[in-house]
């Protein structure tokens, strides 16, 4: 069975709300504890009981977690704290919808990260490229002149998909 529903503006108004919230919360707190929370929080949830369409949607924050924590993409900051700020939301169990509850606790939580995945699409992709562009280049190399080309050429080919989306966000 197929269940599709439209957000209202007032709807819209309300998580946009929520996202301003967590937004204020990152920028006072430790970007490592924020992580680890996220992480914590992925640990506990019911995700068993989940529907298929929240388990989908919160799985995608462990790909949130690996993009942040990948030193060689080096997110700048302000792009950062978008990020972060949808963690804060899905760590706090008692948000718009308590997480505890059955079958609907993690709803909420799976419309702000679909929410967030689409206004951070341009990022994601960016961030596939660059690893399939790491994958292409191969392991980090042993010998020193050629880790040092390997790494220049990581840093010019981040720099390029980041210049776009400083750009477009006026970072």
């Amino acid at each position: 069975m197929k269940i599709t529903f439209e957000l209202e503006p007032e709807d819209v108004e309300r998580f946009q709300s929520a996202l301003a919230d967590a937004r204020d919360a990152v920028r006072s707190a430790d970007e490592g504890e924020l992580i680890d929370c996220a992480k914590h929080s992925l640990d506990r949830l019911p995700l068993g009981v989940a529907p298929l369409y929240v388990r989908g949607r919160i799985g995608q924050v462990q790909r949130l977690i690996a993009m942040l924590e990948d030193e060689e993409w080096a997110l700048p900051a302000a792009l950062r704290q978008e990020v972060l700020s949808a963690l804060v939301y899905f760590s706090d169990p008692e948000d718009m919808i308590p997480d505890g509850l059955p079958v609907i606790g993690l709803l909420d939580d799976a419309i702000m990260l679909e929410m967030l995945l689409r206004e951070e699409r341009d990022l994601l992709a960016a961030y596939d490229a660059f690893c399939e562009f790491r994958r292409a280049l191969g392991p980090l190399p042993d010998d020193l002149d050629f880790r040092t080309v390997w790494c220049a050429k990581l840093k010019q080919e981040r720099q390029r998909l980041i210049a776009p989306l400083k750009t477009s966000r006026h970072i």
